[in-house]
């Protein structure tokens, strides 16, 4: 059937059929026939309103604009090995906002990518059959740029627009090596694009028998993390804190942060809640780092601007950030 919706913001491609409820196009009081269309004058509407791509999952990096353009929007960007517990700290995060477990002057107002939340923390959630278990791995083979998931919060009676990306962590081993890895630029624009940056120390694979080869890779991070911070905020999460890690480990690491990083916040979080408190069931650390990331404030937008310029003239003159 030839027609059109003159609906501007419907994403449905005519050939496809509605995808706001419909079972067909036809079947929709905003579905025009060709003939009707081209009457009233609404030929072509659809191709000259923007589409927006909204499914409920995670966003990706062309759709910022669309927040963007509503109020001033904060990106988390999450930096650390593969299994080091970055999806697991977000799942954490929005069953926790479920239950009303937040900061104080905090609540839940909404979200565009809850479905996306749903994928990452169903895992973590008890059912008949067993108990929570870990989301799954996040893929580094499924896109270019990292899955954004979206909160719209109520800070202090001000509605806030939160981001944090979930992104896999081969990227960011990659990209501690080589800034510009052709397999690693999802990193790359995270680093370029976040607001907040939270690397993530993994404290059972600091504790495991691979010890030394996490603990060179996690310092690699923390020195790459450092020469694009660009005096943005910065936090090293230990995650699993629950796990023992040796004393002369964890000097070591805090040591290769202070030379990294410079000032910056230090959080343990765990999924497991302090003895005495399982009732509770709200881990520990978790809503004292959530707190920080969203509160925390950021770098001035001039000075941002300043050091991006001054970053890209030190790269023409000398390759400072290769």
């Amino acid at each position: 059937m030839s027609g059109h919706c003159s609906q501007a913001a419907c994403i449905a491609p005519d050939e496809v059929g509605c995808l706001v409820g419909e079972a067909s196009p036809h079947l929709c009081k905003h579905w025009q026939k060709k003939a009707e269309a081209e009457t009233t004058g609404t030929v072509g509407l659809v191709e000259e309103g923007a589409r927006l791509p909204w499914t409920g999952n995670a966003l990706g990096s062309m759709d910022i604009g669309f927040l963007a353009g509503k109020a001033r929007t904060r990106l988390v960007g999450l930096f650390g090995a593969a299994e080091s517990g970055k999806t697991s700290l977000l799942g954490a995060w929005y069953l926790l906002l479920g239950r009303d477990i937040c900061p104080e002057g905090m609540s839940f107002a909404g979200s565009l990518t809850l479905e996306g939340w749903e994928n990452i923390a169903g895992s973590l959630r008890w059912n008949s059959m067993h108990g929570p278990t870990f989301p799954p791995h996040t893929s580094s083979g499924t896109g270019r740029h990292p899955g954004l998931l979206h909160l719209d919060l109520n800070v202090h009676e001000v509605r806030r627009d939160i981001l944090f990306a979930d992104a896999p962590g081969e990227w960011f081993s990659r990209w501690a090596v080589r800034r510009d890895a052709e397999d690693a630029s999802g990193a790359l624009w995270l680093s370029d694009a976040s607001d907040v940056l939270v690397v993530v120390a993994d404290s059972d694979a600091l504790a495991g028998p691979r010890l030394g080869v996490a603990r060179t890779n996690l310092v690699s991070l923390l020195r790459r993390v450092g020469a694009e911070r660009r005096d943005r905020p910065v936090a090293l999460v230990w995650t699993k804190g629950d796990v023992k890690v040796d004393d002369q480990m964890r000097q070591a690491v805090t040591q290769a942060a202070d030379l990294a990083l410079g000032s910056y916040r230090t959080f343990s979080v765990s999924m497991h809640s302090t003895p005495g408190q399982e009732a509770h069931n709200r881990g520990q650390g978790l809503i004292e780092l959530f707190e920080w990331a969203l509160t925390v404030p950021e770098m001035p937008f001039h000075r941002l601007a300043e050091l991006q310029h001054e970053r890209e003239l030190l790269r023409q003159v000398g390759g400072v950030y290769a």
